[in-house]
């Protein structure tokens, strides 16, 4: 018997803009998408999770819990994040007493040891210099086949706006096909190689700052789980999903089990 992790995809709701490449969400507190994230959540309430990690540093557990405690008392207000739209919900539900953070984003120095120059992972400005442009992750090579556009703002995020309304059970069933997860990952691997001669700026901004993170969700998963009977539901972004799902099935010590299954019940 080994506990079991279900990791679930997700846009960011509220639209932080946090990313280099922004998917942009309708307002998920109007009345439509309300019910649409309550038919969500009754789908993956069947998983029956004994716990609820969230896409939030450790650091920021306690004052998470807070408003957790604050929605379990009737005085704190859903806010658009995913967080609480979907995990606050149904740990509520299931009669969870808190959440849990497992993401590595410290508010200091969150990715680079002081001693790594950052030139040594500009895999951007090292492509754009030496013609290597074609490495670069391209957003557009993913969503090529999907009816969306892209804006680009002064500071150079993108936005990528859909042209058609499509439902949140529907859109979560996109974001977790294992095969889109590949071929996102697959946009990481080639910027990887990124670089010439003895200088690997590609390969150490995705080992300092991608790898890197994502190997530390897993351990702090790891830190979260306390018997063979948990059975952890993980909300996070959905580009997480193919490396932290690689590493617990590696690691031999969980059963990692698809959220499509739970989604296709409709």
């Amino acid at each position: 018997m080994k506990p079991t992790i279900m990791i679930l995809g997700s846009g960011h709701l509220a639209n932080p803009g946090m990313d280099a490449y922004n998917y942009k969400m309708d307002d998920v507190l109007a009345p439509k998408r309300q019910r649409e994230i309550e038919q969500l959540v009754s789908l993956l309430k069947p998983f029956c999770p004994t716990k609820i990690a969230l896409e939030l540093d450790p650091s920021r557990c306690e004052a998470e819990n807070r408003d957790y405690q604050g929605y379990l008392n009737g005085t704190y207000e859903l806010k658009r994040y995913e967080g609480d739209q979907i995990g606050y919900r149904l740990a509520k539900q299931m009669g969870h007493p808190k959440v849990y953070c497992v993401d590595y984003w410290p508010e200091q120095n969150p990715f680079f040891p002081e001693d790594l120059d950052p030139d040594l992972t500009d895999s951007d400005k090292f492509a754009m210099e030496h013609n290597q442009e074609h490495l670069l992750s391209s957003v557009e090579d993913f969503y090529a086949d999907s009816d969306v556009e892209f804006h680009e703002e002064e500071d150079g995020r993108v936005w990528i706006v859909p042209k058609k309304y499509e439902s949140l059970i529907d859109m979560y069933i996109r974001g977790n096909e294992p095969e889109g997860r590949r071929a996102e990952h697959q946009l990481y691997l080639r910027s990887a190689r990124i670089g010439l001669g003895d200088q690997y700026p590609g390969a150490n901004w995705l080992s300092h700052r991608w790898y890197d993170r994502n190997l530390k969700i897993f351990v702090n998963l790891t830190r979260i789980t306390e018997s063979a009977d948990d059975r952890i539901l993980l909300i996070i972004g959905g580009g997480h999903v193919y490396l932290v799902q690689q590493f617990l099935e590696d690691s031999g010590d969980y059963i990692v089990e698809s959220p499509i299954k739970y989604l296709k019940t409709v």
